[in-house]
């Protein structure tokens, strides 16, 4: 498998008018699934989630309204994913949202096969948690908005934003989540991507990066060019690095979901990489990382 299947460039994916829908059918495999949604100003859009639990994060435009069993929740959004952190908000199996937006918007809908009903929920983006990982060359900022011990309201589902300032590495050293020997857990992964112009908050139609998903054994060895809007899928396998270009910073939406009972964010490095990660004690961080806060570019 040399990444074909797995790397889904921006539009190829889309469905009713969604510049993006990926389900655990289209994906081939059982848990997770990410749709993109763009409401044109004064547009609702009614949206069943079924079997899945979904994240609704905004990703830009204007703000957006979310109704769904009495509840009204009112997401600020943001103008892009390079401008500042967001709201989001949860919902659980069996919910019909109806989500409209006054000046219109575009969103990420993430989502799990879940098997729990949990209660919705709104978290501001005040309250999402924001870490500077790795060094050097390596520093990324991670947003921390749905994973395990930053939100516990969620069945099965995982969720994080990377951004990568222009001409780091992110996703590094290479590591692992998968149904193979010497994993400490099976999660499947998606990689939606968009790009950035260094110097401003707009997206980058014209830039790009890179992205490597492989096997020892051979069976998945793909290293790709990702440009705005992209999707990689990760059903095993090491992944890393995302190498964002000089001028072009990168940011992607990572969604996660496996079938063990809880969630966990565990991984395993590949091990002739593993040293990397120790020699960041001995290196200063990226003075652009954190990027973006709640309240606008750092």
């Amino acid at each position: 498998m040399r990444g074909a299947e797995l790397h889904i460039p921006a539009g190829a994916a889309g469905a009713d008018g969604d510049p993006l829908v990926i389900t655990p059918e289209s994906a081939g495999w059982k848990l997770c699934g990410l749709r993109v949604v763009r409401l044109e100003p004064g547009a609702s859009r009614t949206i069943s989630t079924g079997q899945d639990e979904v994240a609704v994060l905004p990703l830009s435009g204007g703000a957006a309204t979310v109704v769904t069993e009495g509840h009204r929740f009112e997401l600020d959004g943001r103008p892009s994913v390079f401008a500042q952190i967001t709201d989001w908000a949860y919902f659980p199996i069996e919910s019909e949202l109806r989500i409209s937006s006054v000046e219109g918007c575009e969103l990420a809908l993430a989502s799990a096969r879940a098997t729990r009903r949990l209660a919705p929920a709104y978290v501001p983006a005040a309250d999402v948690s924001v870490e500077t990982r790795g060094a050097g060359a390596a520093t990324r900022q991670v947003t921390n908005f749905l994973v395990p011990g930053e939100f516990d309201g969620a069945d099965k589902l995982i969720c994080c934003e990377l951004l990568t300032p222009d001409g780091n590495w992110s996703s590094y050293p290479p590591h692992k989540h998968d149904d193979t020997a010497g994993s400490p857990v099976w999660n499947e992964e998606i990689y939606y991507f968009r790009v950035g112009r260094a110097g401003s908050t707009e997206y980058a139609p014209e830039g790009y990066g890179t992205h490597r998903t492989y096997t020892h054994d051979g069976s998945i060895d793909a290293t790709v060019t990702v440009r705005d809007g992209d999707v990689f899928l990760v059903p095993r396998g090491y992944h890393g690095p995302c190498a964002a270009a000089p001028g072009y910073p990168l940011y992607y939406l990572n969604v996660m979901a496996g079938p063990a009972p809880g969630r966990t964010f565990a991984f395993v490095d590949d091990p002739p990489h593993a040293w990397i990660r120790d020699s960041w004690a001995a290196m200063e961080t990226d003075p652009r990382v954190p990027m973006t806060n709640a309240e606008g570019t750092t």
